[in-house]
């Protein structure tokens, strides 16, 4: 698709061609089964200042935490005695010597632990290309760093202009993870204060000629501590923009993993079936303990729903290896 068609589908151009053609992508590009992955909230502790974020460093409300590397080991031995076959660990951006070692020290455990062994996804933020390197030797196969916006301008209204918050950093951090061989994530947020229909075009051209493996995107939240300005589209106009885009990149992209995100839940009580309805085929079903997870908030009421009771058409203890990474590594 070109810009023009993407922001005509954007527009709401034509909202039954594009779900059925997202649908048709769908089931040959990866099937209709849903990949689950559980979800470890690792830890809160961020240096960073992203100005729509519950976690920035500033904030000095919330109760800071870093889970014990037992709790992490018994989270992942909860996912594998649970049949979910993957799981994704998440925490705020730290790179020191110290995390970096316990990131590695959790992952050489889980290779040998569990038989077989869970596929590990990592959202850990930017790191050296070297710490990447020795994540993915020990174990780690699957890295998501979102780019959040693809419009440079726009990117500086989300986080200062500071070193430790460069837009070309992000760029280079996802050719580092390439290069060190990972399925490869991204994604944008949408509905945020100034961001256009154009500028969702294009971020899904880019996420196009980045050519990742995986995505995950979902309708932005304003946090209540957090200095970001609320979207000025309304909760309904951010739903349907983002199941509009899951389809589109599923049209664009048939054989790549995406996921339906928690923050579409959040504003939908019926947010997972209509990401999976447009084109998801993945949910990340939060199993951090409860004493640590109340002190994950990125954004404001955000829910948790048991994947278990809901009709979701889940395909249990299957590593869920993105259909893309496999052709373009052949």
């Amino acid at each position: 698709m070109n810009l023009d068609e993407l922001i005509y589908y954007l527009d709401g151009g034509n909202d039954s061609e594009l779900f059925a053609r997202s649908a048709a992508a769908k089931s040959q590009g990866v099937g209709n089964q849903t990949h689950p992955r559980g979800l470890i909230e690792l830890s809160n502790i961020c240096p960073k200042d992203c100005y729509y974020c519950g976690i920035r460093q500033p904030n000095k409300e919330i109760n800071r935490y870093q889970m014990k590397f037992e709790d992490i080991v018994a989270a992942a031995d909860f996912a594998h005695a649970n049949n979910y076959g993957s799981i994704a660990i998440q925490a705020g951006e730290q790179q020191s010597p110290q995390f970096t070692q316990l990131i590695t020290d959790v992952l050489t455990e889980l290779q040998t632990r569990h038989s077989p062994p869970l596929g590990i996804t990592l959202s850990l933020g930017e790191q050296t290309k070297e710490t990447y390197a020795q994540w993915r030797l020990a174990g780690a196969h699957r890295y998501l760093l979102r780019i959040e916006t693809s419009n440079e301008k726009l990117y500086y209204t989300l986080k200062p202009n500071t070193p430790k918050h460069l837009f070309n950093n992000r760029l280079q951090s996802l050719k580092d993870l390439r290069e060190c061989d990972y399925h490869v994530g991204s994604g944008v947020m949408i509905g945020l204060p100034n961001q256009t229909t154009t500028d969702l075009a294009n971020d899904l051209l880019f996420l196009k000629n980045l050519d990742v493996d995986m995505c995950g995107m979902g309708p932005y939240i304003k946090h209540h501590n957090a200095p970001l300005q609320d979207s000025k589209q309304s909760i309904n106009e951010r739903i349907t923009l983002t199941i509009r885009m899951i389809a589109l990149l599923r049209i664009m992209m048939p054989n790549i993993n995406i996921v339906a995100t928690t923050a579409l839940q959040t504003l939908d009580e019926n947010g997972y079936k209509k990401g999976l309805n447009a084109g998801a085929n993945v949910l990340m079903p939060n199993i951090t303990p409860p004493k640590y997870c109340v002190d994950y908030n990125l954004y404001d009421n955000k829910q948790y729903v048991d994947i278990l009771s809901e009709d979701f058409n889940i395909e249990w203890g299957n590593l869920g290896d993105s259909p893309h990474y496999i052709a373009r590594t052949k």
